[in-house]
């Protein structure tokens, strides 16, 4: 997972009211070559969504389930297919996917948050809400932590990607700004749109 993360530098987020919405919504994104995928659990059926996803798109994606906080969630998330897991915070969902040799996503913002998460065992460091400290705070934390792969998520926008990249994260991660209403049953067309930029805002 964090090979692909590396490589792709972006995880798109899928959080939508309408399960079928956002399911045509991961393959969508897949079609337009952004195929590393987070579906959060605060999302409608969200374990069936990450279910069908799996079984459309198969090994075509690297496909994750986000806002897991507790055990269950952890244990749900991989039953339904799961490949990574990705938290807000420190908590029992981290330690659990971490248990379970799952690679984890663990939120944090202040830099002992960010020690306690890579102490526990994170993949990457999900530096959140990075909109609060912009791409300056994300270098001043990659000084004390140059070895911990640092994914920014919230808030991100397109024309941000590149300082945010610059100022040393492995990936971007983009909910909104990125997928729009189209989880929610929105415009598909838009979608393709805003992937393009974001495609072309991560390349070498």
């Amino acid at each position: 997972m964090l090979d692909a993360v590396r490589r792709r530098r972006l995880l798109a987020i899928i959080r939508g009211r309408d399960p079928e919405a956002a399911v045509r919504t991961a393959c969508t994104l897949v079609e337009e070559g952004i195929d590393v995928l987070e579906v959060s659990l605060t999302g409608a059926d969200a374990l069936d969504v990450i279910a069908r996803v799996r079984s459309i798109l198969g090994s075509g994606v690297v496909l994750g389930a986000g806002t897991v906080l507790s055990e269950a969630d952890a244990d749900a998330a991989v039953a339904a297919g799961a490949g990574f897991v990705v938290t807000p915070a420190m908590g029992t969902g981290a330690v659990r996917a971490v248990e379970r040799g799952v690679p984890t996503l663990i939120g944090a913002m202040t830099p002992t948050e960010v020690w306690n998460a890579a102490s526990a065992g994170a993949a990457a460091v999900k530096v959140f809400p990075a909109s609060l400290g912009g791409p300056g705070y994300l270098a001043a934390l990659r000084d004390p932590f140059p070895a911990v792969p640092l994914v920014p998520v919230g808030g991100v926008q397109a024309d941000q990607v590149r300082a945010f990249l610059e100022a040393g994260a492995v990936a971007v991660g983009v909910g909104s700004p990125l997928v729009g209403d189209a989880p929610h049953g929105g415009d598909l067309a838009a979608l393709r749109e805003r992937a393009r930029r974001f495609r072309e805002a991560v390349a070498p």
